[in-house]
C-alpha cells in the first residue's frame, strides 16, 4: 500500500512538472508574440515618423531625390523624363469618381503643402487601368486659378494655373514615375511658351510642362494604405512633390516661378484615378477607399469640403460617400469612395 502511495505521488508530481512545462511554454509563447506585436508597433510607428520627416524636409535643390528608411538625408539620383499628359476637368456630369466629381480641401489662408493618404481600404483585390493590371495615378491637384504671377511673366494679359504632383504606377513603358505637371490656360489663339506643349480643345486652349521624373516603384492597387503623396510649395523658392511607400521616399522639385503656383493654391484634390489621357482607374466590386486629405495653411482651422470641386478629367469608378472636415495640429478632409 506504501508502494502504491508513494507511486502514486510520483505521478502526480510528474503530471504537475508536465502541466507546469506545458504552462511556461505557452506562457512564453504568449510572451514572445506580445514582444513581437511590440516590436512591429515600435517598427511602424518609426517608419510612419520617418514618412512624415521626409514630406516635410524639402531637398536641397531643385532636382529628384530619393531615401531609403532609416536615413533622413535625401539623396540626390538621375532625373528621367515622361510625356505623360493629365485631362483637365471638362464640364460634365458623371456618377462615380472624378472628371469634377471629387471632393476638393478648401483653406481660407494660401495653402502651403497638402498630403494624400488612403487610412482605411477594405475590399479592394484589383485595379484595371487602360493598360491592364494596376495601371492608375495618384494626383494631388490645385485649383484653377486666374490670378497667378505668371501670367504676366510668360506675357499674357490673363491665364489660369494648375498644378498637379503625380504618382503614375506605369506610363507609356516607363515604369513608375514621380513628377510635377504644369499646367496654363490661355487666351484662345495664342501660342504656348517655349518649351511647353499645346493641348487644344473645343473648351480651352491649354498649354502643359512636366518637371523632370524620377523613378519609383509601381505598388499594386491593393497597397493603396501604404502609400501617401505630398505637395508643397514656396514662393521664391521651389515646388515638391513627394511620394512615401514602404521603406522609400521619392521626391522632385521644381522652380515655383514655373507657375507661382504658391501665389494662389487655395484647394487640393487628391485621389487614385486613370493613367492620364482621362482614363479610368476600375476597381472590383466591394472595394471601399477612404480619401484623406491633409492641408496647412498656416493655421488650426478645419479646411471646407468643396464637393463637385475637382479638377482632374481622370476618373474612377467608386462613388463618393459624405465628406467630414475636421481642424487642429494638422487639418484635414476624409470620405469614403465604395462601389
Amino acid at each position: 500500500m506504501t508502494f502504491k502511495n508513494s507511486f502514486g505521488m510520483r505521478r502526480m508530481a510528474k503530471l504537475v512538472a508536465v502541466a507546469g512545462l506545458v504552462s511556461a511554454g505557452a506562457f512564453l509563447s504568449a510572451a514572445s508574440a506580445s514582444t513581437f506585436d511590440v516590436a512591429a508597433d515600435a517598427q511602424a510607428q518609426a517608419l510612419s515618423s520617418w514618412h512624415e520627416t521626409m514630406r516635410h524636409m524639402a531637398p536641397p535643390t531643385a532636382g529628384c531625390f530619393h531615401a531609403a528608411y532609416p536615413s533622413v538625408i535625401w539623396a540626390k539620383t538621375s532625373c528621367g523624363t515622361t510625356s505623360y499628359r493629365s485631362n483637365p476637368h471638362v464640364n460634365g456630369a458623371v456618377e462615380t469618381v472624378g472628371n469634377g466629381n471629387d471632393y476638393a480641401a478648401a483653406t481660407a489662408n494660401l495653402t502651403g503643402s497638402a498630403t494624400g493618404s488612403f487610412p482605411v481600404v477594405t475590399g479592394v483585390t484589383s485595379e484595371t487601368g487602360s493598360s491592364g493590371a494596376n495601371d492608375y495615378t495618384l494626383q494631388l491637384n490645385t485649383n484653377l486659378a486666374n490670378s497667378s504671377p505668371a501670367c504676366a511673366h510668360y506675357g499674357y494679359s490673363s491665364c489660369q494655373v494648375w498644378e498637379q504632383f503625380i504618382y503614375s504606377s506605369n506610363y507609356v513603358g516607363k515604369g513608375a514615375q514621380v513628377f510635377i505637371q504644369n499646367w496654363m490656360f490661355i487666351p484662345a489663339h495664342a501660342k504656348c511658351p517655349s518649351g511647353w506643349s499645346q493641348y487644344r480643345t473645343s473648351s480651352y486652349n491649354g498649354c502643359y510642362k512636366n518637371s523632370s521624373a524620377v523613378n519609383s516603384v509601381t505598388v499594386p492597387a491593393t497597397q493603396l494604405a501604404n502609400m501617401k503623396l505630398a505637395g508643397a510649395v514656396a514662393a521664391n523658392g521651389n515646388d515638391t512633390v513627394t511620394f512615401t511607400n514602404g521603406s522609400n521616399a521619392y521626391a522632385v522639385s521644381e522652380p515655383d516661378t514655373t507657375l507661382y503656383i504658391a501665389d494662389v493654391w487655395k484647394q487640393s484634390e487628391f485621389n487614385i484615378v486613370g493613367n492620364g489621357g482621362g482614363s479610368a482607374a476600375t476597381f472590383n466590386p466591394g472595394s471601399s477607399v477612404t480619401v484623406n486629405v491633409q492641408v496647412n495653411d498656416g493655421s488650426t482651422n478645419a479646411p471646407s469640403c468643396l464637393a463637385n470641386a475637382g479638377t482632374t478629367g481622370e476618373t474612377n469608378n467608386l462613388n463618393l460617400g459624405s465628406c467630414s472636415a475636421t481642424g487642429g495640429t494638422a487639418p484635414f478632409i476624409q470620405f469614403t469612395e465604395s462601389n
